[in-house]
Formats: C-alpha cells, sequence, structure tokens
C-alpha cells in the first residue's frame, strides 16, 4: 500500500531541503510549503511538498514510488525539469500530467511573488513575466 500522507511528504521535503536557502535567503523548505498551503486535494499537496526535491537534492524517483506510489512518482518525474530540457517542451510535458500541472500552477504563483525578495532586479521582473506566460498556458485547458 502506498502513502498519500502530506505528513510524510512533508516530512521528507524538510529532509532532503535541509540547509538549502531560497533567493530571500530564508530556508527552502518554505517555498514547497506555500505551493502545497494552495491546494486541497492530499495527493497534490503529497506532489507540492516533493516537487523540488529530484531536481535539487538527491532524492530519486524510485524512493517516491516505494513510498508514495507510481501516480506519485510520475507527477514528480513531470514537475521535474530535466538537464537541458527546453522551457516550452518542459510546459508541455508538465501539462500531460493534471497533478503535476497543478502543483506548477501553485509553484509559478509563489515564484513570481516579488514582495518576497529583498532587492527586485530586472531579472526577477524578466522571469516573472516568463511565468506570467506559463501560467497562462497551463491555465488554458485546450
Amino acid at each position: 500500500m502506498y502513502s498519500v500522507d502530506v505528513t510524510t511528504a512533508k516530512a521528507w521535503a524538510v529532509r532532503w531541503h535541509e540547509g538549502q536557502r531560497d533567493k530571500a535567503g530564508q530556508p527552502y523548505v518554505t517555498h514547497p510549503e506555500r505551493v502545497a498551503g494552495r491546494l486541497s486535494a492530499p495527493e497534490e499537496q503529497v506532489v507540492a511538498w516533493l516537487h523540488d526535491t529530484v531536481e535539487d537534492t538527491g532524492l530519486t524517483l524510485r524512493e517516491i514510488e516505494n513510498t508514495f506510489g507510481p501516480e506519485t512518482a510520475a507527477a514528480v518525474d513531470a514537475i521535474s525539469r530535466r538537464p537541458g530540457e527546453e522551457w516550452e517542451d518542459y510546459l508541455r510535458r508538465v501539462k500531460q500530467n493534471e497533478a503535476a500541472r497543478k502543483v506548477k500552477i501553485s509553484d509559478l504563483i509563489d515564484n513570481s511573488n516579488l514582495s518576497r525578495i529583498p532587492a527586485v532586479t530586472l531579472r526577477d521582473v524578466d522571469r516573472q513575466l516568463k511565468y506570467n506566460r506559463a501560467l497562462r498556458y497551463l491555465m488554458d485547458m485546450e
């Protein structure tokens, strides 16, 4: 039996992101916490807590699958950008997995919040515009 236990996913995120900091200098784990907080389904919250672990830590998809199941692992895989992958290709892949799409929308909303950054630069504004275009694409259900 696989776990859809949000508490376990949160504990994994806290452990795997330990010592990491975001662009504002805050503990990185506050990002997946905010992403998960925008979602209501436990399955999506689990994916939200784990969404950056494969890209940014040593956690593997196999470990996620062994604990949380193949659907969770597939969603985390879909939301994990591959090295050298074009942004548009990545977004198309995310959009094909409903849980990953919903988590990525929440992720983009959080990453677009410039009020978290103490000194906003033009690069931050450009990134926000890129994320806003991605949000429109992911929210278009056609």
